[in-house]
């Protein structure tokens, strides 16, 4: 009796030290989270000369860069952060994300230009690049098959997280007090994720098996024996996909690479095309233009609520339902929100009385919509991403998948503002409700279901294999 509770009480020893280290990592989507949702804060205080830290407002343009120099920078990352998780491992790539994190803030809680705003928002994107890039890669090979849509999907939601912590905070501290609360968390990240196992597809793609087997003991909480079976298909994925070095023209190579780029790189263009970049970096701003019932600030807070909410909805049903199902449901939800959103935008353009009877409209649609965005378009993707390519060529098709993802999140903050000059905010927010539209379509003709599939049976599919 006392040997068996021994075993049981060293089992759930090592599950949780997984469950630890599997929270550790996603520290690093609640740094990005901040530096997503940072704008929507900052921007009112820097407006505030009183409260500012810059000798004079920022105009209308030096804004846009302020928000749109993050997916900028996070556009670059994934081209220095792809060819790191191969030589250094994920691990030691997403610990480096939080130089660039731990850099902005420092330089954020001296800066009197908006020249160092700028560069601060630059590290940001690198960090955020980096992130996206190594932490799909290394909760995709440190899943195993029956929660790895679960666990990869958490990303989504330590985004959303760092995006409600800066909408509860922002508002209500000093602009430098906002960047040394945001400072605790890469700091955070670093002393809790340094001491967590790299993925054992890297250990077995560097020739490290002992590390590999220790790295599997530690995340499944079993015996050497215990992990022998997945260790050895660990071996022939990563064998059988580096019998070949893959280069950039690699993923164009064959019909498999192909398709998963086209649905990898598809969903994440939409994702960003739905307007969320907008939503997140803007939010005060859209509820004070809107002139909601409630105070801005409040209002903003709800809706990070909601999106935190929704996403930890995501793990507990994905795996049962799908990916495609609930993309699918995301894609139309978003459609209808936007809708009603740039609905009532055009009333109010065209100072309908009507408006004034549904002030209570825009906080409604932008809580439908980040519902069904942190439900669907938010967390699974990456989860997607993070599935789709073999081990060889995952870094490069990575690094390419993300860039373009932040290349259309570049596009869209960068000339928001301009959008609504010459369609206003209801044209733009229905444009953005189309390209959900489009979504759908693209969702339900092109994108294969994953659930309840190893890494290697995907590539099968993907290669036409039954």
């Amino acid at each position: 009796m006392n040997i068996n509770f021994f075993f049981f009480s060293q089992c759930e020893f090592r599950v949780c030290v997984f469950i630890f280290n599997f929270f550790a990592a996603n520290l690093s989507s609640i740094t990005t989270g901040l530096c997503l949702g940072w704008t929507s804060a900052a921007e009112s205080k820097m407006k505030d000369l009183t409260q500012s830290p810059l000798s004079s407002i920022p105009s209308t343009e030096e804004f846009s860069w302020i928000s749109s120099l993050t997916p900028l920078g996070a556009l670059v990352g994934p081209y220095i952060a792809g060819p790191l998780t191969s030589r250094i491992g994920r691990k030691w790539t997403l610990l480096a994300s939080s130089v660039f994190f731990i850099a902005s803030f420092i330089i954020l809680i001296f800066t009197n230009t908006v020249a160092f705003v700028f560069v601060a928002r630059i590290l940001q994107g690198l960090g955020v690049g980096f992130v996206m890039t190594a932490q799909t890669m290394y909760v995709g090979e440190i899943a195993s098959d029956e929660c790895r849509g679960a666990l990869g999907s958490f990303m989504q939601l330590g985004i959303v997280i760092g995006i409600l912590y800066v909408y509860c905070v922002g508002p209500y501290v000093s602009f430098q007090s906002y960047q040394c609360y945001c400072l605790i968390i890469p700091i955070a990240f670093v002393a809790t994720f340094f001491f967590m196992p790299d993925s054992p597809h890297y250990y077995i793609q560097k020739g490290q098996e002992e590390n590999a087997v220790k790295s599997l003991k530690f995340l499944r909480g079993k015996s050497t024996e215990g992990v022998q079976q997945e260790l050895d298909e660990i071996r022939a994925t990563v064998e059988e996909s580096m019998k070949n070095k893959a280069t950039f023209r690699d993923v164009f190579a064959n019909a498999a690479n192909k398709k998963a780029f086209i649905i990898s790189a598809g969903l994440l263009t939409f994702q960003q095309l739905s307007g969320i970049n907008v939503v997140l970096f803007y939010c005060q701003s859209i509820f004070e233009t809107a002139g909601s019932s409630l105070k801005p600030a409040i209002a903003t807070i709800i809706v990070g609520a909601v999106m935190v909410f929704s996403s930890g909805l995501t793990p507990v049903i994905v795996d049962r339902l799908g990916r495609k199902v609930i993309l699918l449901f995301s894609a139309a939800g978003m459609t209808l929100s936007l809708a009603l959103l740039g609905l009532f935008f055009l009333l109010d353009h065209n100072k309908s009385p009507i408006a004034e009877s549904i002030k209570w409209l825009p906080i409604v649609s932008l809580i439908a919509f980040v519902f069904v965005y942190c439900v669907g378009f938010g967390p699974l993707p990456w989860a997607v991403l993070g599935e789709m390519f073999a081990p060889n060529i995952k870094p490069v098709a990575s690094s390419m998948a993300t860039s373009v993802c932040w290349i259309f999140g570049f596009i869209v903050t960068k000339w928001f503002s301009s959008l609504q000059d010459v369609i206003g905010s209801y044209g733009a927010f229905w444009l953005f409700g189309v390209f959900c539209a489009v979504a759908f379509v693209f969702t339900l003709t092109l994108v294969m279901e994953t659930k309840g599939l190893s890494l290697q049976e995907i590539q099968d599919r993907l290669n036409g294999r039954k």
